[in-house]
Order: structure tokens, then sequence, then C-alpha cells
């Protein structure tokens, strides 16, 4: 298929509303793919790789600007397509307002003259940009871009650079390429969505579905090495839970960062919330898994920073480890670090997500039979006096809460619901994305020392709030650094920023407001920490906000 065949097809699904009609749309375009399937699969969700892969373009903002100034002509400069941008308010609109191809004769870097880019090319031509690095690596990545923008009309432009800056935004999500999978090649939704919670990989789900049918999605497993979403809690009550389920599992909230272990029987490897690999800067939770593992096995656990004498240590401590991709054994003396375990998804060749907790529980603790200290330890409770108890000693023990979970639930990877509950005793916190900041004043001056706040719409994000408190010197002089490279636009003292970084926020309450275009308002905000482990995707949505507010 050509760019421009999908560019218009883009086109199409964007100018829908409906949510059938959208669907639709993909799903004709998922039957006209041919080999393109796979591609197209990832593209429609502004993806280049699959879902598990921690491979990135590692193009940024800037970077993409001065590829578009360069196709653009010689009196174009990425400042100006900053300044388009500010205008326009989107990459897309910005590359497609450029007439490209005009500096083809001066070298396009091999990009094929007037013949036309196709999807496959495309593909082949982000791929070998995300392999580049080392000295020169930026100048060559502007390079291919600039002859990937020189051979794109205006609307291939728009969505290549939407593409590039992971902002495709048509109204396609998981869902969406689920549904239209399953119509388009006439296979049960629930097997889809099997397939796709144990890959990861939309591309190949969908191959699949077309190739083989019901018979091949039911024959996709887990695999080693190969790491998949976390199932996800909501916060809830202990009546609540006990109301629903009679007995409820029990174990602590653990103050740490979510780790997903694979290991083949020989080595383990380590994967983060957002499906990074980790394995490196917890050298000690790898070396622990090698030596106590029985047999092959995928868990899931939490990785907490402790002092010397065992205790938990706050939560920005665990992430100095696992930031770090240097000096890791300087570090390591600095900062220990010890996993928790209290799930077990796959053991010994057989994959575990449909079991009950409790039988995968008791799986987890078969495999770590040598080390039994690894496990978190869960306790079936039918009252709320044994159930306090066990919060009570949580606490006592610096911990955040407890999680409350139904013994006979399924683990179902990347879904937030009511099988697995969170109680912690402080303030709500909401997870949000960074869309905006402010410099300083008197001696702040020179650093960033406001942030706007917004939660996840269908369509991008919605504002809730700014916060400035709760932050320090040096929290403040880092957060200036780190988003001076997620800079779109400043005006005055306002700076608009790209959405990359998460922050969590502890609230009094949330209020009706008109102020911001959430319709919402957070009461005396107050910064708790980035969420390293978390990406704009996984930031909360308007809807909980909505459902805290006691509107939903």
């Amino acid at each position: 298929m050509e760019f421009a065949a999908f560019a218009d097809r883009a086109e199409e699904i964007e100018a829908e509303s409906a949510d059938t009609a959208i669907t639709d749309a993909v799903t004709a375009l998922f039957s006209d793919a041919g080999d393109d399937l796979a591609t197209l699969a990832r593209f429609v969700q502004g993806r280049v790789f699959p879902a598990h892969e921690s491979r990135t373009l590692d193009v940024g903002p800037r970077l993409c600007y001065e590829a578009i100034a360069r196709a653009a002509g010689r009196n174009v400069d990425a400042d100006d397509v900053e300044r388009r941008l500010a205008e326009r308010g989107e990459i897309g609109a910005v590359a497609a307002s450029y007439d490209f191809g005009g500096q083809r004769g001066l070298a396009a870097f091999g990009a094929g003259g007037d013949d036309a880019l196709t999807v496959a090319e495309l593909d082949a031509e982000l791929r070998a940009l995300a392999a580049v690095d080392g000295d020169g690596s930026q100048g060559t990545k502007v390079d291919i871009l600039f002859g990937l923008f020189n051979r794109c009309s205006p609307s291939e432009a728009a969505f290549l650079a939407r593409l590039v800056l992971s902002e495709m935004r048509i109204g396609v999500g998981e869902g969406t390429v689920r549904d239209a999978v399953a119509v388009a090649f006439d296979a049960p939704v629930e097997s889809v969505e099997r397939a796709l919670q144990v890959s990861n990989d939309y591309g190949h789900v969908a191959e699949v579905a077309r190739d083989e049918g019901e018979s091949g999605l039911e024959a996709i497993t887990l695999e080693i090495g190969r790491p998949v979403q976390a199932m996800l809690a909501q916060a809830g009550t202990v009546t609540g839970a006990l109301d629903d389920w009679e007995r409820v599992a029990v174990e602590w909230k653990y103050d740490g960062a979510r780790v997903q272990v694979h290991f083949d029987g020989e080595d383990a490897r380590l994967f983060s919330r957002n499906m990074e690999e980790v394995t490196d800067p917890l050298p000690e939770v790898v070396e622990r898994v090698e030596s106590a593992l029985s047999a092959p096995a995928i868990l899931d656990g939490e990785v907490v920073a402790v002092d010397d004498g065992g205790d938990p240590l706050p939560f920005q401590e665990v992430l100095r480890r696992f930031r770090r991709k240097h000096d890791v054994a300087a570090t390591r003396e600095d900062v220990a670090v010890r996993l928790h375990a209290f799930d077990c998804l796959h053991a010994d060749g057989e994959d575990l997500l449909n079991a009950p907790l409790s039988e995968r529980h008791d799986r987890l603790g078969s495999l770590c039979a040598a080390d039994g200290d690894l496990v978190s330890a869960v306790r079936l409770c039918d009252t709320t006096d044994e159930i306090e108890e066990i919060e009570t000693a949580a606490l006592a023990a610096g911990q955040e809460g407890i999680m409350l979970k139904d013994p006979d639930a399924a683990y179902t990877p990347g879904k937030r619901g009511k099988r697995w509950r969170k109680r912690k005793p402080d303030v709500e916190t909401l997870d949000c994305v960074v869309t905006g900041a402010a410099w300083g004043e008197g001696r702040r001056a020179n650093v960033l020392g406001t942030f706007e706040l917004a939660v996840r719409t269908d369509g991008g994000y919605a504002t809730v709030g700014n916060v400035a408190t709760g932050l320090t010197d040096e929290e403040l002089d880092d957060l200036t650094e780190r988003f001076e490279a997620h800079v779109r636009s400043e005006d005055g003292r306002e700076v608009d920023l790209d959405p990359a970084v998460v922050f969590e926020v502890g609230y009094e309450e949330i209020q009706a407001s008109q102020s911001y275009d959430s319709g919402y308002a957070l009461r005396f905000p107050r910064f708790r920490s980035v969420r390293e482990d978390k990406s704009p995707a996984d930031a909360d949505s308007l809807e909980r906000v909505e459902r805290l507010a006691g509107d939903g």
C-alpha cells in the first residue's frame, strides 16, 4: 500500500465522530491491507514497534522540527516550525502547511526521486532510524527524516510527523483495533482480546486472525522474554470487597515500582510497568531470582528500596535505581532494593492467566520454595477485624497500605477492574500529565515553578489545575532540565510542553470549575513524585476524575 493511500484512510477515520464508524473504517483498512497488515495495525495507533518492545525512534520534537524545516526550504528553520505549531496547535497541520519536495535536487538521501513512498518503505526507514546510535546519530536521523518528508504530499507529511512523534490521535485506540481485527477476519472478539493480552503485539495478532483464524489465535501463548501489560487495581474499601466476594485475599501494598520477571530456566530479565527492560540496573534482583526459581516462569512483583535494616525507603529512592544506566555498582551501594513477588503468570510451560488468584499464588510459592521470603504473603480473610489487623501491620512496617483481591480472579493484563482493589489511608492522588509550565519569580526566576496538570480524554488531554507546592529547589532544578527537551513554545513566563511526564499529585478534593477545560479543579494540589514507571497513556482519565467528584 502506498503511504498516500494510508494517509487518505487516516484522514477519513479522523473525520468520523461515532465509534462505530471509526471501527468500520479501520476494518475496511485492515481488509485491504495485504502484506502491510501488521504495520498498519501499529501505524493507526501511532506505533512503529509492537507494544512489548522497548525500542523507540528516539526522535524529540526539536529534531523533527529540524527535519521539517530542511525539507521546507532554505528560508525555514526549526524556530519557524515551532512558531507555526504555536499558531496551529498540532504538528500534523504544521507539516502539511509546507511545500515539500523542493530539496530533491540537493540530495534526498536515497529518497527515490518522485517514486511514491510505500507503507513498507516507511516502516523500513523508521526502523533504520531507530537503529542509528553513537556520535553523529542526531544528524543522521535528521537526514533520514528529511529524505522522507521530501517525498511527502501535505497529507502524507501530516501523518508522518504525527507518527514520528507518537501523536497520531485519529480516534483509534486498542479497543478499536481489537474490534476491527475481529470483524475484518471473522474472528471471535474474545479470542482476539486474549491473543492481544498474551502477545501484546497488535500486528502479529491481526496477521494470525487473518491467516489462521480462531485456532491460530488460541494457539498464541505467553512467551518468556516478551512482557505483557500489568493487571491494575482501582481504589476500594474493605466493606465493599467483603460484600462482593465474602472472602478477600489481603496482602501488603508496597511503596515501590512494579516489575515483571521473566526467567527462562537459566537467566532472568526484568521489565518495568511500561515494559521497558530494567535488568541491568537491578543486578541483585536478577541474582536472587536466578537463585530462587526452580523452573521457567513469568512473575509479577514490586521492587522496593530498603535501608540497612531492611525497612522500606521512599518511592523516589527505588527510581534512582531504575534510571541508572551507568555506575550501577556504586548506586547499588547507596540504594539497596528487594523484590516482593505477588503473582505468577506462567510456570514451567503452563500459562496461568485464567487460573484463580489462589492457585497462581500457590504456584508462585512452589516455584520459589528455595527462597520463601521472595514471595509476598497473602492471607484469606472474611472479617473486617482480620483485614484491619493486616493493614495496621503494613503501615507499621512503612508500607503504603493493603491490596484487596478476589481469590477467584483471573489475571487480566492491562485491565483496571474491580477484582483488585487498593486501600491507602492517606489523601487521594491522581497521576496527571504535565502539559505546560510557568517560570518562577524572585529567587526561582530561572526555574520552572508551576506546572499545568491534565488528565486523559478520548481526544487528548484536559486540564485540572496547576501545582507549585511540595517541590524542593533541587527537584525544580531537575524538572527544569528534564522538561527542556519537551518545550513546544514559550510566551512570556508561560511554557507549552509536550505531554511526556506524569506527576503523582495529592489533593484535598475535586470541585466543579469552569477555569479548566476538564470542568473540574483539584483543590490544594501538592506534588508527590514523578511517576517514572508511567507513560502519559497510563495517567488517570477524565472519567476517573468525574467518578471521584461524584459525577460519574
